[in-house]
Order: C-alpha cells, then structure tokens, then sequence
C-alpha cells in the first residue's frame, strides 16, 4: 500500500488537473455559459474537502481498507468529472 503523503498527492494532482482542464475548457470556449464549468470546479473543491478529511480521519479499524476506498473514489469521481467536461 502507498503511504498517506503519496495518497494526498494523487488527489491533489487528480483533481487539480480536473480544475486546470475546466479553466483550458473556458478560455477556449469564452462565449459558453460557464455555469456548468464552475459547478464542476465546485464539485471538485468538495471531493477535495471530502477525500482529505477522510484520508486525516483517525478513528479507522482496518487502514487499507479505508484507503483502498478511498483510493477508488477518488477514480469513480474523477472519472465522473472528467466525462461532465467532455460533455461541455
């Protein structure tokens, strides 16, 4: 299992590069309603918020458990959000 720093990172560079893809996305397309781009980078702060908490939660029993979840939630939404800025 890779330990918690290299987790962090993985979500940092993950949805850090979901965020860059939206701004890309919106200077291309600068006449496009931007509502939707932004409900994305929105959605992806919160899977931020939300993974770091849980990757800092104390209280675990089995750890590779609850980070091999974690591991693929960060897949399941980054994957989601990528496909809402393909569909822009």
């Amino acid at each position: 299992m890779a330990n918690i720093r290299n987790l962090k990172k993985d979500i940092n560079y993950v949805l850090g590069d979901i965020i860059e893809a939206v701004y890309i996305w919106e200077s291309i397309n600068p006449e496009k309603d931007r509502k939707q781009s932004e409900a994305i980078i929105d959605e992806a702060i919160a899977t931020f918020d939300d993974l770091i908490e849980k990757v800092n939660a104390k209280s675990v029993e089995n750890h590779k458990a609850h980070f091999k979840a974690i591991t693929d939630e960060l897949e399941t939404k980054g994957k989601a959000m990528i496909e809402k800025i393909n569909a822009l």
